[in-house]
């Protein structure tokens, strides 16, 4: 008896962590870590760099949108292949269009409001510049002449 209880201990936390990881998609998973990375962007390469993932997430979820589109009209075109389980297949698709036109739509959303920012740090960032880096020569001295007789004032 107390072997089997040891064998119990010992399996029981594994088989929990096993399905507590296979709980989180990994979509899920990449939203937790973006929400980190987006809380830790400070500069306008760090919100390009997201702006440009999240343009390239809403393709590819927009993509996926449409290869389920396919499929969904393989199963309409095709209905008699599924039998009883078409009806499975076609609102299961169905949901997986919204999901992905949804994810699509957000990413989306993301990508512009990281377009956004990093436009004005970019613009911030110019304005902060010293004069000499924006392209005009720092070595030129103005020199000016005071005059310190009040007779010869205008």
């Amino acid at each position: 008896m107390n072997t089997k209880l040891g064998k119990y201990l010992l399996v029981s936390p594994i088989l929990f962590l096993i399905v507590a990881c296979a709980g989180l998609s990994p979509l899920e998973t990449q939203n937790a870590g973006n929400k980190i990375i987006t809380q830790n962007a400070r500069t306008y390469s760090d919100h390009d760099n997201l702006a440009n993932h999240y343009d390239n997430l809403a393709k590819e979820m927009a993509a996926k949108a449409e290869e389920k589109k396919e499929s969904l009209e393989e199963y309409h075109n095709h209905s008699y292949h599924y039998g009883r389980q078409g009806q499975d297949f076609k609102s299961h698709t169905t949901a997986n269009i919204r999901y992905y036109e949804e994810a699509a739509k957000e990413a989306s959303k993301q990508a512009t409001f990281h377009h956004k920012v990093a436009a004005e740090l970019l613009k911030r960032e110019y304005a902060n510049k010293p004069v000499d880096s924006l392209g005009q020569p720092s070595n030129q001295k103005i020199k000016a002449k005071l005059n310190s007789d009040s007779n010869n004032a205008y």
